[in-house]
């Protein structure tokens, strides 16, 4: 694979859209930066995400003086197709035989459900004067597009990060406030101890005063219970006294 101060090696290929040659070569786009990305296939969920992202950062990236261009095997039908049914705004070019893909190191031995196999190294090349400025290898989707546009703008966004930086910077403590700060999480820290030692005898006494509030309850409810039952008892023994005093009245 290419590295970084590499030539970047000459290409003309057929595009999508046509443009005013229905092709696109390195030299056509010499004045400006040229974003090179190789991806395996046309409508496959990673590289639709990968095309969508780069036709929504697109405006940004030529605002950075770049071109983005996406290079794949698929035919200009399939691009075509790709570019109509997912809204892409981008060039995408046609390298069927991969002759492009080999010269810039897009086409390998790659690890796929476990296996060594021959197939597109998804890999990206920013291209500045005919060298090759950036390289991404391995890409990962998702965040690729903006990782590349920061990349364009490097100066932009270190400055877009120091002023950030300054403005949340903390302002300046005076001694008299530090030193009441560390009074203050002193004390704090104090009062959590006393706290931690007050608070397992609460939960004890508060344990205790519920267990107390139950053993009262069934103490109450066996006493209700043995009324009823002495009282049914007592019931039981007149209805039987009566039933005896009816019974010697008969024999006599």
């Amino acid at each position: 694979m290419l590295k970084e101060g590499d030539k970047a090696p000459a290409f003309d290929l057929e595009s999508d859209p046509p443009g005013e040659r229905g092709r696109v070569s390195l030299q056509d786009l010499s004045n400006r930066k040229l974003v090179l990305y190789f991806y395996p296939r046309d409508n496959t969920p990673g590289c639709t995400r990968q095309a969508q992202a780069f036709t929504a950062s697109r405006k940004a990236i030529e605002a950075a003086g770049a071109t983005v261009i996406g290079v794949s095997r698929d035919t200009l039908k399939s691009h075509t197709s790709f570019r109509q049914k997912c809204g892409l705004g981008i060039t995408l070019l046609s390298d069927p035989d991969l002759q492009v893909h080999k010269a810039y190191g897009a086409w390998g031995i790659k690890k796929m459900y476990g296996r060594d196999v021959e197939g597109v190294l998804r890999t990206t090349f920013v291209i500045d004067g005919g060298k090759v400025a950036r390289v991404f290898p391995n890409v990962k989707v998702d965040g690729h597009a903006d990782a590349v546009l920061r990349a364009l703008s490097p100066t932009k966004n270190e400055d877009t990060m120091a002023a950030k930086k300054s403005a949340t910077k903390a302002p300046k403590k005076s001694a008299a406030t530090s030193l009441g700060e560390a009074a203050g999480e002193l004390v704090f820290k104090a009062v959590g101890k006393v706290a931690a030692a007050i608070a397992p005898k609460k939960a004890v006494k508060k344990t205790a005063a519920k267990v107390k509030k139950v053993v009262a309850g069934a103490k109450k409810a066996v006493k209700k219970t043995a009324a009823k039952v002495k009282k049914t008892a007592g019931a039981v023994k007149k209805k039987a006294g009566g039933a005896k005093k009816k019974k010697a009245a008969s024999k006599k």
